[in-house]
């Protein structure tokens, strides 16, 4: 079954507390655990910066009700498409707290095809920390 990938950035709503972004991710982990969909969502304490990955069918679910979330507004897809292989495997959803350099720097990175050597790349070398093995 071929992978897809969605990357998007979005701004939060000015009221939404810390403890409501991290019941967001933990409800956004569960989810994505039975849909097959694995991610990360970088957080600035304003911007969000999502990416994830799983079968075309789980990816359209989860994206809707992205796209539904009231938590967020101003969302703009930086890119979507077929991926060969997972590039974030090790979470159904993780929260990233991260500085808001980073955010705008993967947001404005080359999302065009999902290069791993574009954008990707950039969001790996944010990731790394948390994480071995991953990388373009």
């Amino acid at each position: 079954m071929p992978l897809r990938a969605i990357a998007y950035a979005s701004e939060a709503i000015p009221w939404l507390s810390a403890d409501h972004v991290d019941g967001l991710a933990r409800s956004a982990a569960r989810f994505n655990f039975e849909a097959g969909v694995t991610g990360v969502l970088l957080y600035d304490g304003r911007r969000f910066l999502q990416y994830i990955e799983g079968p075309e069918d789980s990816i359209n679910v989860v994206y809707s009700r992205i796209l539904a979330a009231r938590s967020h507004r101003e969302l703009v897809e930086l890119g979507r498409g077929r991926i060969s292989a997972r590039v974030m495997p090790y979470w159904s959803m993780r929260l990233l707290p991260v500085e808001p350099a980073e955010v705008r720097g993967v947001a404005h990175g080359n999302w065009d095809g999902l290069s791993r050597c574009g954008a990707l790349q950039q969001l790996t070398a944010v990731v790394a920390p948390h994480v071995s093995g991953i990388g373009c």
